[in-house]
């Protein structure tokens, strides 16, 4: 199944809650898309003692799920896409929904 999943908090448990889900999907045999929007292009920086969120988005990425975030909200922040999260478009989050089978928000 095509599993796309919509990030839209910048609450560490919230977030890290997403990349669990997702990290688990993938595993499960899913294609797993990510892609952040609003706050939640402020993943990368949402790193607790309890919550490694940056542990949970690099394993997705090293087991091939993808996360795409979002450049007019990078943009907004003055922050810049990274190699785990590839600045991306309207066009990108439009792509995941119309060919996922489900959709998932966070």
């Amino acid at each position: 199944m095509k599993i796309g999943i919509v990030v839209y908090s910048n609450d560490s448990e919230t977030v890290w809650n997403a990349f669990w889900f997702a990290n688990f999907a993938l595993n499960e045999g899913d294609e797993i898309n990510v892609f952040l929007l609003g706050k939640g292009v402020e993943c990368e920086s949402l790193d607790t003692d309890k919550f490694k969120v940056t542990e949970q988005m690099q394993t997705l990425v090293d087991n091939g799920g993808e996360i795409f975030a979002c450049g007019s909200c990078l943009e907004i922040r003055q922050s810049e896409g990274s190699k785990v999260c590839p600045l991306s478009t309207m066009k990108d989050l439009y792509e995941i929904i119309k060919n996922s089978d489900r959709i998932v928000t966070f």
